[in-house]
């Protein structure tokens, strides 16, 4: 995991979430700007994907378990495809909310991936 990449995908993700959470405060539908932010993070969470496997490739370990990461950040992955497929199909203020409460998720999760990775428990990295 590199420190740079983390950092700016845990901003992103935080403004990514902030977007669809004022968006349904507003009663507003899920829309191509809601959707679009947190396709900017699964963007980030691919590159980070193939960063992860070619820091491992090249011989690098995480201080808690490798196997561990890669789930965390495979799970990661998954969310913000689960949650805009449910605001595909359910084209309310609520899945918008969804959308958000996604965001906030991969946030959570890049900050554990980032204890996993860096051994730091109390603090992310």
């Amino acid at each position: 995991m590199i420190s740079l990449l983390y950092q700016i995908e845990l901003w992103l993700c935080l403004g990514a979430s902030a977007v669809p959470l004022l968006l349904a405060a507003m009663n507003r539908k899920p829309s191509l700007v809601s959707v679009g932010s947190l396709a900017l993070v699964e963007l980030l969470l691919l590159i980070q994907l193939v960063a992860s496997i070619a820091l491992v490739i090249g011989g690098g370990r995480a201080k808690g378990d490798t196997v561990e990461f890669f789930g965390y950040l495979i799970t990661a992955l998954l969310v913000p495809l689960a949650t805009g497929f449910w605001a595909l199909l359910e084209r309310t203020r609520w899945s918008t909310l969804i959308l958000g409460i996604g965001g906030l998720t991969v946030a959570v999760m890049l900050v554990r991936m980032s204890q996993i990775w860096f051994g730091n428990y109390f603090l992310a990295a």
